[in-house]
């Protein structure tokens, strides 16, 4: 069986999640922890669990969904996995951590690429890459269709969608995102989003005001 828990990590307030399954294999999604403190309270969630951390890997590369990757891959020998449309996003990382005074060192650039539609194994299962562009143009989003839950990063929120007036974000291509590849996952599947509480698919289709009269 397939889980996943969200722990919220720095001041915007992002959901790392952990997921795992009965092998105690764990993968971790978006790391945003960024103080000593959030690294400890991390480790201690993972120890707790007795979990055994194989990677990580990131719906898209804003600063505050980033802060997390060095330590990760200096403490747990993780590499740093995202779309390769985010590679723009990723040298701008420390200069946007300076205007929310954060102090980030450069990410040196994108370990291994993930595509879209491409397979992640954590243990004995599997996640669905999904490219869902327009919050930023390389977000990804990641499907579960054994767990029934779909992790979307910053695409799909409760009652809400990402942001596009960041660079790369364009608003048209995000609804274009959430209809086409989101919004025909069972409505059943549970949303587990960047930012904030979960929802469904099924929910947001019906009560979504970003989506009305695109659905």
């Amino acid at each position: 069986m397939i889980r996943t828990e969200a722990i919220a990590f720095n001041a915007f307030q992002v959901n790392t999640y952990l997921v795992w399954d009965e092998t105690g294999d764990c993968l971790v999604v978006d790391p945003a922890f960024y103080s000593d403190g959030e690294k400890e309270e991390f480790e201690a969630i993972i120890a707790a669990k007795g979990l055994a951390i194989k990677g990580m890997i990131n719906t898209h590369c804003h600063v505050d969904h980033v802060l997390g990757i060095r330590y990760m891959k200096s403490k747990h020998g993780c590499s740093f996995r995202a779309h390769r449309d985010e590679g723009p996003v990723v040298e701008s990382v420390p200069m946007l951590g300076e205007l929310f005074g954060w102090r980030v060192e450069p990410l040196e650039g994108i370990d291994e690429f993930l595509e879209d539609n491409e397979s992640v194994t954590i243990g004995n299962h599997t996640l669905l890459s999904i490219h869902v562009p327009g919050h930023s143009m390389g977000s990804l989003a990641f499907y579960s269709s054994e767990g029934r839950f779909v992790i979307t990063g910053d695409a799909l929120f409760q009652g809400s969608i990402g942001r596009t007036d960041l660079p790369g974000g364009d608003y048209d291509t995000l609804i274009e995102s959430i209809r086409k590849r989101l919004m025909v996952l069972p409505p059943e599947t549970v949303v587990h989003p960047g930012h904030g509480p979960s929802t469904s698919i099924g929910k947001e289709a019906a009560e979504n005001p970003f989506l009305r009269g695109f659905l």
